[in-house]
């Protein structure tokens, strides 16, 4: 079969409908918490409840992200795309019309499930449509949607519950999945990975420990990191993790073939996006707070205020995919990550109980840069640092790593706030504030030095070629 045949639906349609999906599941991630008192006041509950419907969400999606593109790859990628995008909006009405907080929290951990089916299928569908010679424009587009997907969560949520009702922070989802399904099923084309058979013990000891090491993450600041609960989950994980890596060496259809690891393309740019994640969502987390609580700003004129460093992507990313195309993703990223260091630690010296916006705003926009320079080529670096049959489980693996250094960072960076100040006055916020987003630039600092290691775009075009190829198997959409 041709590649053109392969694209019947076009690179647009598939542009569209994978930016529109990738930003359902990634505004999930944060969406619902500037609308937690307003849940708290409807559907009652403690604090340990409310925290559940952000964490559940989490849990869910960032344990099964390798499972989801592994089933993908097995069962059909578009298949399994629309069979997520349907839980998804399924949950996302369950979630709107939930009698209780125990219904709600039911209904989120469903949501992040369909979500993790659908998120990485999003970048293999979209690989598969698009042209080589175009793929940094795509990339740049989808990353784009996706970085204001996160970095606007706060806002949408706030928005839609002061303006509206918490619920409609779900119901927002509804019509978007149900326009959005049939043109998936029109409009993409299908395909598979290697049709190697499922490699259950592998997505076991994965899945198991992704579940131990996220949820001990996620509940470590609440439940305290001496809690035995926090305690068993981490080492668990980790030991799952371990296990997970020793038999993966060893199996002979392996989930996420070990050797992935061998490439310095794919190592560095997995490390990149985990550190990213780490230094960026937690300093979301702990900015939008300082907006709100510290300088008095609604959650609207808050996200409002974010909007150069939140929108930014939506200009700067497209551009990004374009010099990648270029001259490679290497520098492009790494000059992202450089940038979004030195705004974090530029909002670091300049952030007062008092502080005027102005003296935010180049932080904001040197932010918004970078962010926006990272997110299309890295997903660029992702797929072309493996052959065509092994792209989603490593898109899988990659917005795993990103998940759990997102849970990461808002774990590290709140155990800093607290440790060096809390929320009794502004500036003791502030003095909590200040270290960790310190803390943060220099992780997002590490995370560039690991990009500098990726090969050179020569380079790694002469190891492709060099290695031989798995087939892809394709068929046209019906």
């Amino acid at each position: 079969m041709s590649q053109q045949t392969a694209r019947r639906g076009g690179a647009a349609w598939a542009l569209v409908i994978t930016s529109v999906a990738g930003f359902m599941a990634a505004l999930d991630n944060l969406v619902v918490t500037t609308a937690l008192p307003s849940i708290r006041e409807d559907l009652g509950g403690g604090l340990h409840d409310l925290e559940w419907t952000v964490s559940a969400y989490t849990l869910t999606f960032a344990v099964l992200l390798m499972f989801g593109a592994a089933l993908g790859d097995r069962f059909g990628r578009r298949r399994l795309f629309i069979a997520g995008l349907t839980v998804f909006t399924g949950a996302s009405a369950a979630a709107a019309m939930a009698p209780g907080i125990d219904s709600l929290i039911a209904a989120r951990a469903v949501q992040g499930a369909g979500a993790a089916v659908m998120m990485p299928l999003t970048l293999t569908l979209l690989t598969a449509a698009v042209p080589v010679a175009k793929r940094g424009m795509a990339y740049g587009i989808w990353g784009a949607v996706n970085g204001l997907a996160v970095a606007s969560g706060p806002l949408v949520g706030g928005t839609l519950t002061e303006h509206i009702s918490w619920q409609w922070i779900f119901w927002l989802n509804v019509p978007l999945g149900l326009v959005l399904l049939p043109l998936a099923r029109l409009r993409l084309a299908e395909s598979h990975g290697t049709g190697a058979p499922l490699d259950v013990p592998g997505t076991l000891l994965a899945s198991g420990g992704l579940f131990g090491i996220v949820y001990g993450l996620v509940r470590g600041p609440a439940d305290g990191w001496t809690s035995s609960l926090v305690l068993t989950g981490l080492f668990a994980g980790g030991a799952l993790l371990v296990g997970f890596i020793l038999y993966s060496t060893r199996a002979k259809n392996p989930m996420l073939p070990m050797r992935l690891f061998r490439s310095r393309a794919f190592s560095g740019i997995n490390a990149a996006s985990l550190l990213m994640f780490l230094g960026m969502f937690g300093s979301i987390f702990l900015l939008s707070q300082y907006m709100q609580g510290v300088l008095g700003y609604s959650p609207t004129e808050a996200g409002l205020r974010m909007l150069p460093w939140t929108g930014m992507p939506m200009l700067v990313a497209p551009i990004a995919g374009i010099l990648a195309d270029r001259i490679g993703g290497r520098p492009v990223v790494a000059a992202g990550l450089f940038l979004q260091a030195l705004g974090l630690g530029y909002m670091a010296v300049v952030a007062t109980a008092d502080a005027s916006y102005v003296s935010q705003l180049p932080a904001l926009i040197v932010s918004g840069v970078g962010m926006a320079l990272f997110f299309a080529p890295a997903s660029h670096l992702v797929m072309s640092s493996v052959r065509p049959s092994e792209q989603g489980i490593a898109s899988g693996a990659n917005n795993a790593l990103r998940e759990v250094g997102g849970a990461l960072g808002i774990a590290v960076m709140g155990s800093i706030f607290a440790a060096q100040g809390g929320y009794e006055t502004g500036q003791t916020f502030v003095d909590g504030m200040r270290p960790a987003l310190v803390t943060g630039s220099a992780v997002v600092a590490l995370a560039g030095i690991a990009a500098l290691l990726i090969p050179t775009r020569r380079h790694t075009e002469r190891q492709a070629q060099s290695a031989e190829p798995a087939p892809v198997l394709e068929t046209a959409a019906h």
